[in-house]
């Protein structure tokens, strides 16, 4: 009986540990907070739009390949059996018999480009650039994702703090509305600034489930930027803090264009844009010159049908198979000369194509260069005035607060009817919500104006 029961124990003991590990790795997953850091580099690995441009790479480097291959020389072979019936010429005599004959064919053949208007160089220089243009993009639709996290990341940050500040509002005026029913009682104020305060807290109700929703669909959008299904239990650090760290507001704009030149991908997608546009026309004008090209072919055939010796007049079985494919094979080699001399303007035509590509190329590239230019200017402008913005909204929430704590003194002896406090709680809470507006809006310009100085939104 004993030993049952320490066997019994042991079993509990097991299935305990084992539920309380479960449990225990259970709750660390439903209560891991992400970083920005995370956040970003779980997009950039998962985001369908980074996978599909990883494909538009995959297809340069399978274009570049083809481009190499136009150096190979081409091999190609070729093999048929036939059936001949009624009045036909043997294959291998040359005699026209009433007869039903068979015969197989095969042959092999090699041709290699000796010129070609220097197209397939040009064409593999293309494909060179091409493939660097790809991983240009990549780069931009990845920084691209990181910039759309980092706004969704501070907006659920901001959903947070503005619920907490919706609850703390209305923790306190469901504390001013017992202090109220007290007052009331002792007759200190009259019952209809009760009522009027307990309008105030179902109003702060509303406000609380409204920030709820907020966060809730914050939550949902960096969700799905990151491709997470479950999003109830996501939630994200709070440390974020409203600071110029790395000091890019000490930079100039002009400082920051010249740095953005050199860093920003979308100017070297149009510059790279423009050389392959370069190599399009090299490639055109090459179809204007004439092409040479090699050629070797060999091929044999075999005749199943007999033989007629007109000297016996006699039938003769046919050579066997490995006799007829030696004595039957020919070859042919030489050098084939192409000369384009009149084909409908059509090689022409993709000379001007060309040209005018080239041309949409360069003025993309200028246009780049001045979108870049006011993109920085701009974000240098509205960074600054972000900062502005929130040290204005900080003095104002500093006011706000010592002219609620001034209308609450009041309040509470007797000195200030319910509306004009009310009153000072709905300004309060503006000053409040309009601190973290400010905040979060220049924290996310600064990230902006840092991406343009070539600082990477995750650290590596």
């Amino acid at each position: 009986m004993l030993r049952f029961h320490s066997k019994y124990m042991k079993k509990i003991n097991y299935f305990s540990l084992v539920f309380i590990l479960l449990f225990s790795l259970t709750f660390q997953a439903q209560t891991k907070k992400w970083t920005l850091d995370e956040c970003v580099k779980y997009a950039i690995d998962n985001n369908i739009s980074i996978k599909q441009t990883e494909l538009d790479s995959r297809t340069a480097s399978i274009d570049k390949k083809g481009a190499v291959g136009n150096f190979i020389p081409s091999l190609n072979s070729n093999a048929s059996h036939s059936w001949n019936i009624g009045l036909n010429q043997d294959p291998t005599t040359g005699l026209l018999r009433n007869q039903t004959t068979q015969y197989s064919s095969m042959g092999a053949g090699v041709g290699v480009d000796i010129y070609k208007g220097m197209q397939n160089q040009n064409t593999l220089r293309r494909a060179n650039l091409s493939i660097i243009a790809a991983k240009y993009q990549l780069t931009k639709m990845q920084e691209d994702v990181a910039l759309n996290v980092a706004n969704a990341f501070l907006q659920v940050l901001f959903s947070k703090e503005n619920l907490k500040v919706q609850q703390d509002q209305k923790a306190i005026n469901e504390k001013q509305l017992l202090r109220s029913e007290e007052l009331v009682k002792a007759g200190s104020v009259p019952r209809g600034d009760l009522l009027d305060i307990k309008a105030t807290v179902a109003s702060d109700g509303q406000r609380v489930v409204t920030a709820e929703n907020a966060l809730l669909i914050s939550k949902l959008s960096l969700s799905q930027l990151l491709q997470l299904k479950d999003f109830y239990d996501f939630d994200v650090t709070d440390d974020t803090s409203a600071k110029d760290e790395n000091n890019i507001l000490a930079q100039t704009p002009i400082a920051i264009y010249e740095k953005a030149k050199e860093e920003r991908t979308e100017l070297k997608i149009a510059k790279t844009n423009l050389e392959i546009a370069e190599k399009n026309v090299a490639i055109a004008k090459g179809g204007l010159q004439p092409t040479l090209q090699g050629f070797y072919n060999i091929n044999t055939r075999i005749s199943y049908a007999d033989t007629f010796d007109f000297q016996t007049g006699a039938a003769q079985p046919a050579a066997s198979f490995g006799q007829q494919f030696t004595d039957n094979k020919g070859q042919a080699f030489g050098a084939q000369l192409s000369i384009p001399v009149f084909n409908g303007f059509a090689a022409r035509n993709n000379v001007e194509r060309s040209k005018v590509s080239l041309e949409r190329s360069k003025i993309a590239v200028e246009q780049q260069e001045l979108d870049l230019q006011r993109n920085v200017y701009t974000a240098f402008t509205d960074a600054k005035g972000g900062l502005n913005a929130y040290e204005s909204s900080l003095a104002a929430l500093d006011a706000r607060q010592e002219a609620y704590n001034y209308a609450k003194e009041k309040y509470a002896v007797g000195m200030m009817n319910s509306f004009d406090f009310n009153q000072s709680q709905t300004l309060l809470s503006i000053a409040q919500s309009e601190v973290l507006r400010t905040k979060y809006d220049y924290i996310f310009k600064i990230k902006i104006l840092e991406f343009y100085f070539g600082i990477p939104i995750l650290k590596n």
